[in-house]
């Protein structure tokens, strides 16, 4: 890809793609990937073997399809809670444990399904050869490893070993095969009953441990560490058969890193707040100057004017997917629909007349309002003028086609906690204090406020210093309140941000993840109790960590009539629950 953001855009699609495959085999609607893991509903699965883990890079859509299909089958036809308990405690064997019981479940595709068939064979294939051409089986372990997970899977699902790679590993199988003689027979079968079937993998796990041990290789060290005889470059750098099992990510592109805090997890009252009494809401123009306020909005004009944008055309793209239909009335004088009881006279004067129904008449109707909140932390700084556009061309837009809109951002009054910072100081430092700065939120445009007033409120926006920490949590929960206490039937959250949480005063007397768990537990919260559909937008970063709906979005290019087709396609997926 030529960009992140190009790699991000074509990475969603791949992962919508392969979602809905995992939702139709699995018939779970609450499967979905996020941050390039698979998660059932906020929790993420395991990576289940090595081979479901394909490269944007690197391989092609169909083994993403086959991983897809390999992932399916390992969630229908395996018991996670017996695998757990049966599953090894150390790394290595645990390993072979995993792949194997998902070689079982590949096994258990239905024959009428040849294109499923077909996916995983290939991705299989692929896999293989990767493994291959990255040089790691030119190491001991890494040839017995590679050995083992072809020949168990040509034994337990009947298909011949990949014949590229046949020869390589035919002494390697030789010396394999008498050793795990009676626990590959009984792989296939009882590859239909997990419990009996666990008792050979376990038996082959252990074995092919005991085979590296004895070859003097350290049981935990991943294979590709080793070189690659002299003169054979790797193809392949990094290329690795150890996922990680618990959760860690691929490669691809740049995703903004989460992770859960010890300290959130152990306080009895969750997520707390040191002080509110420094913590304000304002209008953001009354942070400006007038005369630098008329500056900045000259600025911005001539920035849009600049851009060439269609504006009408977003308008109809926004009243389009956005609209809902309603009932204006009926329209008679019609061949078929429902009778028309005024027009049955008609029958007497003229017998032969067919224009005795009438039809429901339905209009589109766009009711709804969309929020956007702005992350007006230090780092947005540079990006604040594309944001700026971004949002005055879309609440035009927006208000052409008939919805409400409001701009609100969020920041902090003080540098490293401030006033707040200062009370905690003196009260001796209090263990757990929570968040420790001044929550500044910002309104840029209500709701009620029609664009031409909201002009000069919107270009506040372009006051570089105005941008200090973000506690992204808080924010995102004042926002859905201010939604939710609106009217409109549906309700959008478009949250502009380039990175996580950020308060260093917080982070220093809790822990680095302290904001983090909790805007994601906010967002999950909202979305579950308000039915307000929250979108992140990230900057040059993949956000999917924090908001199931997503988009990457590169604002150091032009911003053009194509990104905004984007956005209104983003927000046209995201279906709010309907409220009358």
């Amino acid at each position: 890809m030529a960009t992140p953001q190009a790699a991000a855009r074509h990475q969603q699609r791949v992962e919508a793609l392969c979602a809905g495959a995992i939702r139709a085999l699995c018939g779970d609607p609450a499967l979905h990937f996020r941050g390039r893991r698979l998660h059932r509903g906020q929790r993420a699965l395991p990576l289940f073997a090595p081979h479901l883990a394909p490269s944007l890079e690197q391989d092609d859509f169909a083994s993403f399809r086959g991983a897809a299909d390999g992932m399916a089958l390992r969630l229908a036809h395996s018991d996670a809670a017996l695998h757990a308990a049966l599953s090894p405690a150390e790394p290595l064997p645990r390993l072979l444990f995993e792949m194997l019981e998902q070689l079982r479940c590949e096994a258990l595709a239905a024959p009428q399904l040849p294109g499923l068939l077909s996916n995983l064979r290939h991705r299989h294939a692929q896999w293989s050869l990767a493994f291959h051409d990255s040089g790691l089986t030119e190491t001991a372990t890494g040839i017995l490893l590679y050995t083992v997970a072809q020949v168990c899977r040509a034994r337990v699902t009947a298909e011949p070993v990949h014949e590229a790679t046949e020869d390589l590993i035919e002494a390697t199988r030789m010396a394999l095969v008498p050793r795990l003689g009676h626990a590959l027979a009984g792989l296939r079968r009882s590859r239909f009953e997990q419990a009996a079937y666990a008792r050979h993998a376990l038996a082959i796990a252990d074995a092919v441990s005991g085979m590296i041990r004895e070859a003097g290789q350290e049981a935990g060290a991943a294979p590709g560490e080793q070189a690659p005889e002299a003169g054979r470059p790797r193809r392949r750098q990094g290329f690795s058969l150890w996922p990680d099992l618990e959760g860690g990510d691929g490669g691809g592109i740049a995703t903004v890193h989460s992770a859960d805090s010890r300290v959130l997890a152990e306080a009895e009252d969750g997520y707390r707040v040191y002080t509110r009494a420094y913590d304000c809401e304002l209008p953001a123009a009354s942070l400006v100057r007038a005369a630098l306020l008329r500056e900045y909005r000259e600025r911005l004009d001539r920035r849009i004017a600049g851009q060439g944008l269609n504006l009408a055309r977003l308008a109809r793209e926004l009243k389009a997917s956005l609209a809902l239909p309603r009932r204006e009335g009926w329209e008679g004088g019609q061949e078929a629909g429902h009778i028309d009881g005024r027009r049955l006279p008609q029958l007497i004067v003229s017998p032969s007349e067919r224009r005795l129904f009438r039809i429901e008449r339905q209009d589109p109707a766009a009711e709804g309002v969309v929020s956007f909140l702005i992350d007006c932390s230090g780092s947005m700084k540079q990006h604040v003028e594309s944001v700026a556009l971004l949002v005055d061309v879309f609440v035009r837009a927006l208000e052409q086609a008939g919805l409400a809109s409001e701009v609100l951002g969020f920041t902090t009054r003080a540098w490293n906690g401030g006033r707040a910072q200062r009370d905690w100081l003196r009260a001796g430092r209090p263990s757990h204090p929570g968040r420790l700065n001044e929550a500044c939120h910002l309104v840029f445009k209500h709701a009620d406020q029609p664009w031409r007033r909201a002009r000069p409120g919107i270009a506040a926006l372009l006051k570089a210093d105005l941008f200090r920490e973000g506690i992204d949590g808080e924010a995102v929960d004042w926002a859905c309140a201010r939604l939710a206490a609106r009217g409109e039937p549906r309700k959008w959250l478009v949250v502009v941000s380039d990175g996580c949480p950020m308060d260093s005063a917080t982070q220093l007397a809790n822990d680095a993840h302290y904001l983090d768990q909790h805007l994601r537990e906010v967002v999950a919260r909202r979305e579950a109790e308000t039915g307000i559909a929250i979108c992140g937008l990230g900057v040059g970063l993949d956000l999917s960590p924090y908001y199931r709906r997503n988009l990457a979005i590169d604002l150091q290019a032009p911003v053009d009539n194509v990104l905004l087709g984007r956005l209104a396609a983003i927000l046209a997926r995201c279906r709010p629950s309907y409220s009358a």
